[in-house]
């Protein structure tokens, strides 16, 4: 998969693409619908999906909460595996929040990356203050000649397929509810970094991960699968991991702890990706180490039972 950050330097072999345009955070059913589409209409053609860094939410309101579902570099390496050939991640910056919906359909798709075709949700809108709809992008490409392709929303259990509705569940604590819309478990994918290694010493060593920038799920313990992406102990594990903040030794910042079952080397530097399985209880602060202890047992006994089962 080739990334192009550019629009206005576009290689010709870049150009001509048929690509989904969205942000994509999380890569959900209904983005690879979208998804899917630009492919079947490329007839030939590099197939491609456009998006944007930081996400124009980031940009409007820096300091709101997170809520990204996946990093940008999560999100390249999902959509790498799903075939994507060209991966068009636009920087989102003042200029290209002030391109009118005109600007950006000439400027943007035709004149810069010169696409073929593009499909986008029902509820697409672009342009300067969410201004374009789905109409004038159809409007915009009959009159500069390119394709568009507006995909139907995607629902399941009654309800439509949504990046929200994902958070919603995993703010509940309820990753069954999310892989259901996700079609994958919720994965956080990040480089192991040190710790106090207090685990080690209770015979629990740990792989920490920082959450930094993306919505946190409920705070506790969770079966999780673990894949381990990059260095010599690459490979897929059975794990249970710790969301939060630690109460039971004072820390505030909140990171992930995954305890890989049968395994034993060093994963510092390594890149985990860890899927949220089941939520098994929420944090809890104990009367000392030894009732911690015996509760990891418990957690860990728990969690090789639900993921045997899968």
């Amino acid at each position: 998969m080739r990334t192009i950050r550019d629009y206005q330097s576009t290689e010709p072999r870049d150009r001509g693409a048929s690509v989904a345009i969205g942000n994509f955070d999380g890569v959900h059913i209904g983005h690879r619908a979208v998804i899917e589409l630009a492919r079947a209409k490329g007839d030939g053609a590099p197939f491609g999906v456009l998006t944007f860094e930081p996400h124009p939410r980031e940009f409007f309101a820096p300091g709101a909460p997170p809520f990204r579902l996946m990093s940008a570099k999560a999100r390249a390496s999902r959509l790498e595996k799903l075939g994507v050939e060209r991966l068009y991640e636009l920087p989102f910056d003042a200029a290209l929040a002030a391109l009118t919906p005109e600007q950006f359909a000439r400027d943007v798709l035709l004149e810069g990356l010169g696409l073929s075709h593009v499909v986008v949700g029902a509820d697409f809108c672009f342009g300067k203050g969410r201004a374009g709809t789905v109409q004038d992008l159809q409007r915009f490409g009959e009159e500069m000649g390119f394709g568009v392709t507006v995909a139907d929303l995607l629902g399941t259990g009654g309800r439509e397929i949504s990046s929200t509705a994902i958070r919603r569940a995993l703010t509940e604590g309820d990753p069954r509810a999310a892989q259901a819309q996700l079609g994958h478990w919720h994965r956080i994918e990040g480089e192991v970094i040190g710790g106090h290694q207090l685990g080690r010493k209770l015979g629990y060593p740990t792989a920490n991960m920082s959450i930094d920038g993306l919505h946190p799920p409920r705070f506790g313990v969770y079966a999780v699968l673990v894949d381990v992406l990059t260095g010599p102990h690459r490979g897929s594990y059975h794990g249970v991991a710790s969301l939060g903040v630690r109460p039971m030794f004072g820390e505030n910042s909140a990171n992930l702890e995954t305890f890989v079952f049968d395994f034993s080397g060093d994963l510092y530097g390594a890149v985990l990706s860890v899927g949220l399985v089941e939520f098994l209880r929420p944090e809890m602060k104990f009367d000392g180490l030894e009732a911690l202890v015996a509760q990891m047992d418990r957690d860990s006994a728990e969690a090789r039972h639900l993921l045997d089962a899968l």
